[in-house]
């Protein structure tokens, strides 16, 4: 699911944990851009995670930051929570 700061997919498993990757290419910023860009993403992931294991389904999930993400960082939050939902929703409507 695509927003104006970032994409989000997400693909439902059998396993018992939702993990996620971050990618954040060179076209972000630099290494401290990206770094930076990761941890806010990390941060606003872990409760997203929280919230999705209670729903007793595993996905892998992978969020691309776009260069957005570095020039409007307030908008990020927003954006991944709409993003991470709609994901989530159309991984979990597959069966597996």
């Amino acid at each position: 699911m695509g927003r104006p700061t970032l994409v989000v997919h997400a693909l439902r498993h059998s396993g018992d944990t939702t993990r996620v990757g971050f990618v954040v290419s060179k076209a972000v910023g630099g290494a401290v851009v990206r770094n930076r860009v990761k941890r806010r993403l990390r941060a606003l992931v872990r409760p997203l995670v929280n919230d999705s294991c209670q729903a007793a389904a595993s996905c892998d999930v992978v969020v691309r930051a776009l260069p957005a993400a570095n020039t409007e960082p307030g908008r990020v939050a927003e954006d991944l929570t709409g993003a991470w939902r709609s994901a989530y929703d159309k991984a979990l409507a597959v069966t597996v």
